[in-house]
């Protein structure tokens, strides 16, 4: 009997099982997804435009989730030379990628919401 040739799967499937493991943990959390998609659609916001529209948020948190996004290259933080210092958040080239992944959840969302509910 002959064997067959093998991919190398579980070196892919480790490398994939990496690749969702650091964006589960860049993304991670109550809020970040919600932070992207209001930038996503609000374009530049500053602090407290992002704390009412982030519904139940508290600033310490938005301060820290800011940070995260920011760290990892997913927006942008731009510091207005104003007096006080104004600062404002957009969304990255970079994280403008996670549109369609948002827009995807948020309809299987949908969909099954209607689903459970009949």
């Amino acid at each position: 009997m002959k064997k067959r040739p093998t991919i190398n799967s579980s070196q892919i499937c480790k490398t994939r099982m990496q690749a969702i493991t650091d964006a589960m943990s860049m993304l991670s959390g109550k809020w970040k997804f919600h932070i992207i998609g209001t930038l996503i659609e609000g374009d530049r916001m500053g602090f407290m435009d992002l704390m009412r529209e982030v519904d139940g948020i508290g600033t310490k948190m938005l301060s820290k989730e800011l940070q995260d996004l920011e760290i990892n290259h997913l927006i942008n933080r731009i510091v207005l030379n104003t007096k006080p210092v104004t600062v404002e958040y957009s969304i990255s080239e970079y994280g403008k990628t996670l549109r369609p992944i948002i827009d995807e959840i948020a309809n299987w969302g949908i969909a099954y919401r209607k689903s459970i509910m009949g």
